[in-house]
């Protein structure tokens, strides 16, 4: 079934970062933000007066962000750094309690970081695969952690996606959640993507149901030159993206600009996906983009998220 091309909301141009007003006051907290995307939609939150909380891996490097940061914007820049590796699910609940401790309102949890392509099967301490247990089961942990906080601050939570999630075998594998058999770094990744999309939108359903004032939305970078690439893909991977990216993609920065829209504009809309809309969704203005329907797919998202509950020991109701 082709998919339907969603009216636009935004105008030729699309969404852009000069239709913000002041973020003073407002508290963003982003994973994988000390560089590419991540970094830049904290570029753009700083700019507008807000304070943003980086959740990173790499200590060294969020602090050379930092540095980097406080040079643009002053050494008053309200910005810190929050240790967080998605793959260990100890280390997210470790987290989640400095964030509860520390941080006494979140106006939107930006659900950035991700590992992709990653050339062979790896698992992680937890033993789930490594591109699912970072992408989906990592950030399900700490949506459900910090999910009170959101909802006390009548907050949002911002999944970013990809168009991978149409790709590879177009479900979520059940059966074979590692894929311990026939391992693909395509098909992983695809899972994963899908997964975080499944569910974003079921907790979208879910927070509507009760009628909390919790925003949830899902949105794209399309292709951003980033170093997302960089540690996990095979060689052939990264050599085919260095050859194409300077001609295919666009800048981190305007890769930032759908995860910024869905944390702050006040005309989202619910089941939709917010992204660059040209070339096949890749570069171009930000707006509204088809959504397969197999992201919408509830039988999967419920059971998607009863495995997850399993698997995270965290059974939460939104």
């Amino acid at each position: 079934m082709k998919t339907k091309k969603p009216k636009q909301q935004f105008g030729p141009k699309g969404w852009t970062p000069d239709q913000l007003d002041s973020l003073s006051g407002k508290t963003y907290l982003i994973t994988g933000a000390n560089s590419g995307a991540g970094f830049e939609a904290t570029r753009v939150l700083l700019s507008k007066g807000a304070e943003v909380a980086m959740l990173n891996r790499n200590a060294e490097k969020s602090a050379a962000a930092i540095a980097t940061l406080q040079q643009e914007f002053g050494k008053e820049a309200q910005v810190k750094f929050l240790h967080l590796d998605l793959a260990s699910l100890d280390s997210v609940r470790e987290t989640a309690a400095r964030v509860l401790e520390s941080i006494p309102r979140i106006d939107a949890l930006i659900c950035n970081a991700a590992i992709a392509q990653v050339a062979n099967q790896k698992l992680t301490v937890d033993g789930f695969e490594s591109q699912l247990g970072v992408n989906h089961f990592g950030h399900f942990l700490l949506t459900g952690l910090l999910f009170t906080r959101i909802e006390q601050s009548k907050g949002r939570i911002v999944v970013v996606g990809s168009n991978g999630y149409r790709m590879g075998l177009k479900r979520i594998q059940f059966e074979d959640l590692n894929f311990d058999q026939n391992y693909t770094a395509w098909n992983s990744y695809a899972q994963s993507k899908l997964a975080q999309m499944m569910f974003a939108y079921e907790l979208q359903r879910r927070v509507q149901a009760t009628g909390k004032e919790v925003i949830v939305q899902v949105c794209h970078p399309g292709a951003s030159r980033t170093n997302l690439l960089n540690d996990t893909a095979s060689p052939l991977n990264k050599l085919v993206w260095s050859l194409l990216s300077p001609i295919i993609a666009q800048s981190a920065e305007k890769g930032s600009w759908p995860e910024v829209l869905c944390a702050t504009e006040q005309a989202v809309e619910p089941e939709s996906y917010y992204g660059p809309t040209k070339r096949a969704q890749m570069v171009g203005p930000v707006d509204k983009c088809p959504l397969d329907p197999l992201a919408l797919d509830r039988e999967a998202a419920s059971r998607l998220w009863n495995i997850s509950e399993e698997k995270t020991s965290l059974s939460w109701t939104p």
